[in-house]
């Protein structure tokens, strides 16, 4: 299968969202994150510095459970997808 290249709308959302997870991650290690949520610590470093910039739903879910966020504000942190009607590669 042959993906879009992501859009700089979207890498920026993916920065945002790595932003976001690495704040409330706060002091915690990355390491003891991960092993929560169920994902490798190479995936959780890719995410937070915005190297996937579109991860699975189900990985930010288990992220946002580690972390205690709710998925719902999380969401409203984020800037929003264009306007233009263009999709989100994924």
């Amino acid at each position: 299968m042959v993906r879009s290249p992501l859009t700089e709308d979207q890498r920026d959302r993916g920065r945002a969202l790595g932003q976001i997870l690495r704040a409330a991650r706060g002091p915690r290690s990355a390491a003891s994150v991960a092993a929560e949520a169920g994902i490798s610590l190479d995936t959780l470093r890719k995410i937070e510095r915005g190297a996937i910039s579109v991860p699975a739903f189900f990985t930010v879910a288990a992220l946002a459970g580690a972390l205690s966020l709710d998925l719902t504000e999380l969401s409203r942190r984020l800037p929003l997808p264009p306007a233009d009607g263009s999709r989100l590669a994924g």
